[in-house]
C-alpha cells in the first residue's frame, strides 16, 4: 500500500509541497488552505502533516508526545479533520480533504517538489510486485 513517508528532521519549511498540492487539485491555482498537506511550525522546527480520514467527532484519548526534547499534544500531529481542528477542510465548501496521492498510479506532487527529501513515496514497488 503506498504511503508518504515524512522525515521531519529534513523539512526546511519551504512549503513547496503545499503549493504543488493545491495547484494539482485546483486547476493550477495556488492556495495552501486548499492543500492536503500542511506545514506546521513549532519554534524552529517544521512538521509536514498529510490529511487523513475526516471525522465528525473530537477524539477522547489525547496523548502527549516528546519529539526532539519538546512535548506536543496529539492534536499537533493529527491528520484528521475534526471539529477541534478543521485544518483539512476546503475553505469554500467546508468539505473534508484527504490525500489521494495525486491519482492512480500514485504520483504525489508534494513528493516530487520536496527539495529537502523530507517526503518520500513508499510502498509502490511492493504493490507492483504483489499485482504481478
Amino acid at each position: 500500500m503506498p504511503r508518504i513517508k515524512i522525515d521531519h528532521k529534513k523539512c526546511t519549511g519551504c512549503r513547496h509541497c503545499e503549493a504543488a498540492c493545491s495547484s494539482e487539485h485546483y486547476d493550477g491555482s495556488i492556495n495552501p488552505k486548499k492543500s492536503r498537506i500542511r506545514i506546521f511550525i513549532e519554534g524552529e522546527r517544521f512538521y509536514p502533516v498529510i490529511s487523513g480520514p475526516p471525522t465528525d467527532a473530537e477524539c477522547t484519548s489525547k496523548i502527549d508526545y516528546v519529539l526532539h526534547g519538546e512535548e506536543y499534544d496529539e492534536c499537533t500531529l493529527c491528520r484528521a479533520s475534526c471539529p477541534t481542528r478543521p485544518w483539512f477542510r476546503e475553505p469554500d465548501t467546508d468539505v473534508a480533504l484527504k490525500c489521494d496521492f495525486c491519482g492512480d498510479p500514485p504520483d504525489p506532487k508534494c513528493v516530487n517538489v520536496c527539495i529537502s527529501g523530507a517526503l518520500e513515496l513508499t510502498g509502490v514497488e511492493e504493490e507492483k510486485k504483489e499485482a504481478a
